[in-house]
């Protein structure tokens, strides 16, 4: 495979670019300023897919470079081009994409654990990037990938579309001008199906047509516990962050939007756990955040019982499921899982407003581009990073807890606003699904203190190591980018 070190990788990416007279940092600036803009595609499968249809459709876009990790993927997709007279470029591994002179800018869409050094790398090799959520890992990766960027002037947009819908941004340009009076809670709801992965007896083979030491990049190289190496890998600690991060990331974003919040919050806990059945994964399928902001707490919700079947459905809170609830002195905006609407009610719960509209994401991320103004991106990498990392510390806060009884929960919690309401609608969403928390204890996350300005936590050193990983060579996110 003959790795490269970084060093090398921008020794020569440089060298390259000063024979053509500039510097590598300015790729895609001159390329695109006039021209189309030239796309790489990295992660084919899932969300990928809708990077392919959206940056197709566009006028003035090529996507000239296609990269998976599993061969049979890339192939597919390679030849889907071809068959329409499109010349496109395939790869394997990431590093030799970025060598290419033919890319002006990355759309990133493969598992979590390689979000930031592909978007560290790419912004070293003179890309703009368009990354998909959460835009890292942890959060040592996330503050990286933010120095990066402003270190190359490159232009990074965070995967949140629910930024350039007009309706959210109109509903908290609302809220912010107190037509509801002030905001008392900022929840986040995930209540989305999730079923169990299954438990197999021993490693499972490694699909043929995948290069399985790429995959794996920066998290160790283990055997497959799980039947499944696709998908699955979101509820696995090495190389996911569970429903909070995955679908979670999005609610959790726009809940500290309206609070206007730019850090990390100074205090979070969890109380939760993986509940209903029992398989080989790690992350909580049921989970309650408190993120514990001055202004008002944000509280964030992540169910993922029961499944979606006849005689079940998933639950709802004021009207929504996966969706956010601003609750105000004076009444409430829903956010339901649909971006383009947003709705407000007054105490009695009758609407009183409604917020419609949405405009693209990914083309906001190519205007940026264009005008090489990150002020004009919806959802820059600072944005990203902040929502991104209060998913990782509430994730913390749960894997560095301990299991306790429902008595001890309630009495831990019982001081912070709304969290006792919030844990007891949880209690009897699991008894209704078949788990007594008296019988199977649930998890008491540590209360985490944290110093937002350093993103470290004062409180706890366990806590501070997830902070960040192990990473494995030459897949490292680097400390000085």
């Amino acid at each position: 495979m003959n790795p490269i070190t970084r060093r090398n990788f921008i020794k020569n990416s440089s060298i390259a670019a000063a024979a053509l007279g500039f510097s590598a940092r300015s790729w895609s600036q001159v390329a695109g300023a006039n021209n189309d803009i030239r796309i790489a595609v990295v992660g084919l499968k899932g969300r990928g897919q809708s990077h392919l249809d959206e940056f197709n459709k566009m006028s003035g876009v090529r996507i000239t470079a296609l990269c998976d990790v599993d061969k049979d993927v890339l192939d597919a997709e390679v030849a889907k081009f071809k068959k329409r007279n499109r010349d496109v470029e395939g790869f394997i591994d990431i590093r030799k994409l970025l060598e290419s002179k033919n890319v002006d800018a990355i759309a990133i869409a493969t598992p979590n654990h390689w979000h930031a050094l592909g978007a560290i790398w790419g912004i070293q090799a003179g890309k703009d990037v368009y990354l998909e959520k959460p835009v890292s890992h942890n959060v040592f990766e996330g503050r990286k990938i933010v120095e990066a960027a402003n270190k190359y002037k490159k232009i990074v947009q965070t995967g949140t579309q629910a930024r350039s819908s007009t309706a959210i941004q109109e509903a908290v340009a609302w809220v912010s001008q107190g037509n509801l009076g002030k905001i008392k809670i900022a929840r986040g709801l995930c209540y989305k199906p999730r079923p169990s992965i299954g438990k197999v007896s021993s490693a499972q083979p490694i699909p043929s047509s995948v290069n399985y030491d790429l995959w794996c990049g920066p998290a160790p190289m283990e055997p497959l516990n799980r039947a499944k190496l696709h998908y699955d890998w979101h509820w696995h600690w090495a190389t996911g962050n569970g429903d909070l991060g995955n679908q979670g990331i999005h609610q959790m974003d726009v809940a500290r939007w309206f609070l206007g919040e730019k850090e990390l919050s100074p205090r979070v806990f969890s109380v939760g756990g993986r509940l209903g059945y029992e398989d080989d994964g790690e992350t909580p399928n049921t989970l309650l955040v408190f993120h514990d902001y001055k202004k008002a707490p944000l509280i964030f919700e992540v169910r993922g019982l029961p499944e979606k079947s006849a005689s079940k459905s998933m639950d709802k809170y004021k009207d929504a499921s996966v969706g956010v609830v601003i609750e105000c002195e004076n009444g409430d905006v829903v956010v339901s899982s649909s971006y383009g609407k947003a709705a407000a009610f007054d105490k009695d719960f009758r609407e009183i407003k409604k917020f419609e509209g949405d405009t693209n994401h990914f083309e906001n991320f190519i205007k940026a581009v264009r005008s090489r103004k990150e002020s004009e991106l919806n959802a820059s990498i600072l944005e990203g990073h902040i929502s991104s990392g209060l998913c990782h510390t509430g994730n913390i806060s749960y894997r560095v807890g301990k299991q306790s009884t429902s008595e001890k929960m309630r009495e831990a919690i019982k001081a912070d606003r709304g969290a006792t309401e919030t844990f007891d609608r949880m209690a009897a969403h699991l008894e209704a699904n078949g788990v007594d928390l008296q019988k199977t204890k649930a998890t008491l996350g540590a209360v985490l203190k944290m110093n937002p300005k350093s993103e470290k936590f004062t409180n706890n050193s366990d806590a501070n190591k997830l902070l960040t990983r192990d990473y494995r060579r030459p897949f490292v996110v680097p400390e000085k980018v």
